[in-house]
């Protein structure tokens, strides 16, 4: 019971807003029909009244009269009007921050449960320990894959003197093709640890071809 009155409770000040500018609106609709009936009026007094200004000035004096005590009726209905248009504007701005505010309340609430107990402290140390499995996880892949657990990474020298005499060679072999000077001999390794390279077979096929080529060309010249 006492739920369902609370319930009724709440509902009745939801509508109260509501019944308010219904009932604003409907005066409103009334005080602007007096408003144009009013101007009516004032319109059919001063046309009497400009009728009879040369002809009967005592008929004009009285029409004026009444357009008279029409225009102060117009006055006060047009001011009835305009205070009701503020209520009313009033009115629904005010419900409508205490429906933002409703909403803005229920976000807090709902943001506070996600939230519920997240802190900075909390969330720092949670990232700390994910990079720590993270690297973990990293760690073991690495033994896994090698399947030794003693295994060590190659010596960063050991990789840069390989990677020189891969450039070396690849520098040999331009210069073999282009017929660049090569460099300085003492540059190049010595004859006694100089391994013979072996040239490609496909490599082996363009050279016959080209001195097949230039005995052809050599023959017909002669």
């Amino acid at each position: 019971m006492w739920s369902w009155f609370g319930g009724a409770a709440a509902q009745k000040r939801k509508e109260a807003p509501k019944n308010a500018i219904l009932m604003l609106r409907e005066q409103l609709d009334m005080l602007q029909k007096r408003e144009k009936y009013l101007e009516h009026q004032m319109e059919e007094q001063d046309s009497v009244a400009r009728k009879n200004v040369n002809s009967n000035k005592n008929a004009a004096k009285a029409a004026l009269r009444r357009k008279k005590v029409h225009e102060k009726n117009l006055e006060q209905t047009t001011a009835q009007i305009m205070q009701l248009e503020q209520q009313i504007y009033s009115i629904e701005a005010a419900n409508i921050n205490h429906e933002t505010f409703k909403a803005m309340q229920e976000a807090g609430k709902a943001m506070t449960q996600i939230h519920n107990g997240m802190t900075i402290e909390v969330v720092d140390k949670t990232m700390e320990d994910l990079q720590e499995q993270h690297q973990l996880g990293q760690d073991i892949g690495e033994v896994i894959a090698h399947g030794n657990v003693g295994y060590e990474l190659p010596d960063e020298d050991e990789l840069e003197a390989e990677l020189e005499g891969m450039e070396q060679e690849a520098m040999d072999e331009r210069m073999l093709h282009t017929g660049t000077v090569p460099v300085a001999v003492s540059q190049l390794p010595s004859p006694a640890t100089q391994e013979p390279k072996q040239q490609s077979k496909p490599e082996e096929d363009d050279e016959e071809a080209e001195l097949a080529k230039l005995r052809a060309e050599m023959e017909i010249t002669s």
